[in-house]
């Protein structure tokens, strides 16, 4: 099976409930960003630039647990920042878990062998290393030589260890799918357990830092569509875990309409809205960042912001939901879980 069988039991039950219950906004994955200092400074990430004013604060761990409840999310998404030099980032996992939750460990893996001893393997962990490539280009990309070294040495330490281990990988302008291939191909041999990819977004606060460079990276909609489609035929055989339908998305062939609602951001500064690269505002509740977003003002044709945008945080969900709708596509995940 692609993902465990009690991430799919949660899911659908939770999913049915719903449904049955009348909701037609509610969350699936929580953003739980703990702190927003890291170890490196890459060239995509807008958080060290974003929040460069609150960069030293960081939520308790009491502040997260309790965002988890309020949200009620099945899965959280652990991130940054980077949440292996969060102290306390080993207490929130336990305990996040023993809520029955499903934990994404999402890591640049510069100390993941080191820290992996204050975790316990399971079903509802994922320990999710960030890797936009093979060595050199991997190291470009965070701007710093061994980065790659020291990710592949934690991966290596976690599967031996017994965890669940994916990847992220970004795809930019640059990015050649050829060599996402060989990626794939390498961390297949370590015993990786599945493959996320989605296009990089040229969101305001990396822009604003580096303007030039930012031009260069980012991927309109059509490169998108031309990168992807290119993508989903070479990658096809490979244990990705970006669905099917947000592939088709991506490379053109299926419309989906933002549901950024579905991943909500909980940040040092509150609910962040409307979704996780744009801010217009923080919110004290998520209730109060559902209720006070115009939803219908954002997305592709609506907002400026949003004209590139392809993101997972947005249409991943909008995936599920779409599948929801249909016996067919409903049909096609089932398969595609089994395989």
């Amino acid at each position: 099976m692609r993902f465990p069988l009690s991430l799919t039991r949660s899911l659908t039950s939770y999913l049915v409930k719903k449904r049955l219950s009348g909701e037609t906004k509610f969350p699936l994955v929580l953003m739980l960003e703990p702190l927003h200092a890291c170890n490196l400074t890459c060239t995509g990430c807008g958080r060290i630039r974003e929040y460069a004013s609150t960069i030293r604060q960081t939520l308790s761990v009491e502040e997260c647990l309790e965002s988890i409840d309020e949200c009620g999310a099945p899965v959280v998404s652990i991130c940054g920042g980077e949440p292996l030099i969060y102290r306390g980032i080993e207490e929130l996992v336990a305990k996040t878990v023993e809520r029955k939750k499903h934990v994404y460990l999402c890591t640049n893996g510069t100390s993941l062998e080191k820290k992996l001893s204050g975790f316990r393997p399971g079903s509802r962990l994922f320990i999710n290393v960030h890797l936009d490539g093979m060595e050199a280009t991997h190291d470009l990309a965070v701007q710093r030589k061994g980065v790659f070294a020291k990710a592949v040495a934690g991966i290596k330490a976690a599967k031996a260890a017994g965890f669940q281990v994916c990847t992220n990988t970004t795809v930019y302008r640059e990015t050649d799918i050829h060599e996402i291939a060989v990626l794939c191909d390498y961390l297949t041999e370590l015993g990786v357990d599945g493959f996320m990819i989605a296009p990089a977004y040229g969101y305001a606060a990396v822009q604003a830092a580096n303007p030039d460079r930012a031009a260069g990276i980012f991927l309109t909609r059509d490169e998108i569509r031309t990168k992807f489609g290119q993508a989903r035929e070479l990658l096809q055989n490979y244990r990705l875990v970006t669905s099917p339908l947000y592939l088709e998305f991506l490379a053109g062939d299926r419309e989906l309409t933002c549901a950024a609602w579905a991943n909500p951001t909980r940040n040092v500064k509150g609910w962040k809205g409307p979704c996780y690269l744009i801010t217009d505002g923080h919110y004290a509740t998520y209730r109060e960042l559902i209720r006070a977003t115009e939803w219908d003002r954002f997305g592709p044709g609506n907002d400026p912001r949003c004209e590139h945008c392809m993101m997972h945080c947005g249409f991943e969900p909008a995936a599920v939901f779409a599948a929801q709708r249909g016996l067919r596509d409903m049909l096609r995940m089932a398969v595609w879980q089994m395989g």
